[in-house]
């Protein structure tokens, strides 16, 4: 099987983004059962349009069901699952046995992944989901490369996804209760509050003189403890082919259109023509925590970002080309810019990473002005490439 790059797409234009930008297929979430209940996500007559539109391009569309089950909620995922039979999505993502059960009795030509949430952490639990009639394991992040080919090894006719770029959970497989506990939003529901990102204080106890609050210190470095660092395995991505992966996937349904290009171009550069310096490059420019590796080669302990909650990037994002055409391009600002401003281009195409300095710029109404400033309207300015709709300008800090 090719590899696939696998990508989120939180809302329908974050689906065109993905695609535009290399993605082989994305993972999307309905109104229902979702993980990422905080996504704008779809609604069934979305999801039956982001099908088609895949479909078109010779792409997949993956659906996540993936919450953990209550009794409540079986009458509508029976209901759920043959719909998406119905619209011909490529498969749904379950981490319930429960689930995956109806799954199968009510949509029986849907193919069903078993989602990281289920701690597929060795062989036998992909054997036994492979028997069940699973056609593809998400891999639990734990795993290092070593184990993924020893389960390959033993279920070689199962696929095998990993993820292998975005944020990272401080606990096992995100079976999280943190956000339940402090914020009454349960994570396995799909509501994460993300508790694990917060700044943290400690209390003197009252029994003792000068309580009171204090600054929490770890190490001198700061008060993110729970603070995993971004995983980043763009440059062993051959290592995890070799060992029988053939879903690469990227993280993030909730991050920005921007976030995404950047990430999915770097990847999509990387799976063609190899890891470079480019590469390397490219994925320092969207916000982003620390990086690591994780337990790709073993045991890690310091995969905790102490320092802050994560780095605004290398770049940043100032508009989406809508359009162009005589020596202009017509953009819809997202970040304010002036005419002297040189601008950078992240494209899929040959336009990638040229530059350009911005000389004339034009709003809507055809009014020439020096500073672009009101955010969402389209500019028209000068630029010497032919641009693309879906490509984007950033300008380097």
């Amino acid at each position: 099987m090719k590899t696939e790059l696998l990508a989120p797409a939180g809302n329908f234009s974050k689906l065109k983004t993905a695609f535009y930008f290399g993605a082989d297929a994305v993972y999307a979430g309905g109104k229902e059962f979702s993980l990422r209940s905080f996504a704008d996500n779809f609604t069934r007559e979305e999801l039956a349009e982001a099908v088609r539109f895949a479909h078109a391009l010779g792409k997949k569309v993956y659906v996540t069901a993936n919450v953990f089950a209550k009794n409540s909620d079986f009458a509508m995922l029976t209901d759920y699952f043959a719909y998406l039979q119905e619209i011909g999505a490529d498969a749904a993502i379950v981490s319930d046995s429960g689930a995956f059960f109806v799954a199968r009795k009510s949509a029986p030509k849907l193919q069903l992944h078993i989602s990281t949430q289920a701690n597929l952490t060795n062989k036998y639990a992909v054997k036994f989901w492979s028997d069940a009639g699973a056609s593809r394991a998400v891999l639990a992040r734990e795993l290092s490369v070593e184990e993924i080919s020893e389960i390959h090894g033993f279920v070689p006719e199962i696929e095998l996804e990993a993820f292998v770029h975005g944020a990272m959970c401080i606990s096992y497989s995100g079976r999280c209760l943190l956000s339940d506990y402090l914020a009454s939003r349960p994570s396995n529901r799909g509501e994460c509050v993300q508790a694990c990102r917060w700044n943290y204080r400690i209390r003197k106890s009252d029994s003792l003189s000068d309580s009171g609050w204090l600054d929490m210190q770890e190490d001198g470095r700061g008060t993110y403890i729970l603070n995993s660092k971004d995983l980043n395995m763009c440059a062993y991505l051959e290592k995890l082919r070799d060992a029988g992966v053939c879903s690469f996937k990227i993280e993030g349904r909730m991050k920005s259109e921007y976030y995404l290009a950047t990430v999915i171009n770097a990847y999509r550069r990387a799976i063609d023509g190899g890891y470079s310096q480019t590469v390397e490059r490219e994925l320092l420019t969207a916000a982003h925590r620390d990086y690591t590796v994780a337990y790709a080669f073993g045991e890690n302990n310091k995969t905790v970002n102490y320092s802050d909650s994560q780095t605004k990037g290398d770049c940043d994002y100032i508009g989406n080309v809508r359009g162009s055409g005589n020596g202009f391009i017509y953009v819809e600002m997202r970040g304010r810019f002036k005419t002297g401003d040189r601008l950078e281009i992240l494209s899929p195409s040959e336009n990638f990473n040229k530059s350009f300095t911005v000389a004339e710029a034009y709003t809507s109404t055809g009014e020439q002005v020096n500073d672009c400033k009101l955010v969402q309207e389209i500019y028209r300015i000068n630029c010497p490439f032919e641009l693309n709709e879906g490509d984007v300008l950033r300008r380097r800090k």
